[in-house]
């Protein structure tokens, strides 16, 4: 399964249902970055993904988006592929 990373804050609830869907998919582990503690990861966020909000996903080195873009990915079939993509 691919690695996920995801540029969080403490109180957001679409970070949390992000989580959630991830978790549903078989992700155990994604790698939070906070963003609200750590203000110099929100910038670096920016400069990837030229988006100021969060969350922010990646799978793998895929810049999936926010929580939208991942139920909009896996509506259309395309989250486990990427997921378990090697």
């Amino acid at each position: 399964m691919q690695t996920v990373k995801m540029y969080t804050t403490a109180v957001c609830p679409y970070c949390i249902q992000a989580k959630r869907i991830l978790q549903s998919k078989g992700v155990a582990t994604i790698q939070e970055v906070r963003v609200d503690s750590q203000p110099e990861e929100r910038i670096k966020m920016m400069e990837l993904t030229g988006r100021r909000t969060v969350p922010q996903i990646f799978i793998g080195e895929t810049h999936v988006g926010g929580c939208d873009d991942l139920m909009a990915l896996d509506a259309r079939g395309g989250l486990m592929p990427l997921l378990q993509s090697a």
